[in-house]
C-alpha cells in the first residue's frame, strides 16, 4: 500500500486505492464513530470490523479515539482505548488482551528517514502486549514492542522496544523505574 522510492514532496506515499479507502473511513469516523454515545462500544467495534480491524470480545474503544487505518489494527479481548488516543496505524498496531491505552496516548506507526534527501516515509508495526497499561499522553514510536504486563508512565516516550515484562517505565526516553507484581500467572 505504501509507495517506495517516490518523491513525497510531489507524489503521494500511498496508492490511490489506499487513500480512497482512508477517505471513506474518515467520513465514517467523523459521522458515525465520533458522534456515537460513550456506552456504544459494540457499535464502534462493529464499525472498526467493517473496515477490516480485528477486534476481540468486550473491547471498549471510546468515541474520541482517532484511528488512521482500521485495517491495520488488531485488538485482543477486553482492551480499553480512552478518548483522545491516536492510533496512527500506518503499519500494523497490535494490542494484547486486557491492555489499557489511556487518554491522549499516541501510538505512531510512521516516521521519516531524516537522512534521506526526500525524507522518505518509513512505517513499522507496534506491538503492545497483554495486560499492558500505556498511561495518559505517552508516546510510542514506530517499531516498538511493549512486553506483557508493562506500564508505560504518563507522558513517557518509548523510542525503543522495552525488554522486561511486568516492569514500570517512565521518562523521555522511557527507562525502567520499577516492577509490577504478576498476579495473572
Amino acid at each position: 500500500m505504501m509507495i517506495q522510492g517516490n518523491d513525497p514532496y510531489r507524489e503521494p506515499s500511498f496508492t490511490l486505492t489506499h487513500r480512497l479507502r482512508r477517505q471513506l473511513w474518515n467520513i465514517v469516523q467523523a459521522l458515525l464513530f465520533h458522534t456515537s454515545p460513550r456506552p456504544c462500544h459494540v457499535w464502534r467495534a462493529w464499525l472498526l470490523r467493517l473496515f477490516g480491524a480485528q477486534i476481540g470480545q468486550g473491547c471498549h474503544v471510546y468515541p474520541e479515539v482517532k484511528i488512521w487505518a482500521p485495517w491495520n489494527l488488531q485488538l485482543g479481548s477486553f482492551v480499553g482505548v480512552g478518548d483522545g488516543v491516536n492510533l496512527y496505524c500506518m503499519d500494523r498496531i497490535e494490542i494484547g488482551d486486557y491492555a489499557v491505552i489511556s487518554q491522549g496516548a499516541h501510538l505512531c506507526g510512521g516516521t521519516h528517514n531524516y537522512n534521506s534527501v526526500n525524507f522518505q516515509l518509513v512505517v513499522k508495526p507496534i506491538v503492545i502486549g497483554a495486560r499492558v497499561w500505556v498511561c495518559a499522553e505517552a508516546f510510542i514510536h514506530p517499531g516498538v514492542v511493549v512486553p506483557d504486563g508493562a506500564v508505560v508512565g504518563a507522558r513517557a516516550v518509548v523510542t525503543r522496544s522495552l525488554v522486561t515484562p511486568w516492569a514500570v517505565y517512565a521518562g523521555n526516553p522511557a527507562i525502567k523505574v520499577g516492577n509490577r507484581v504478576n498476579n495473572h500467572g
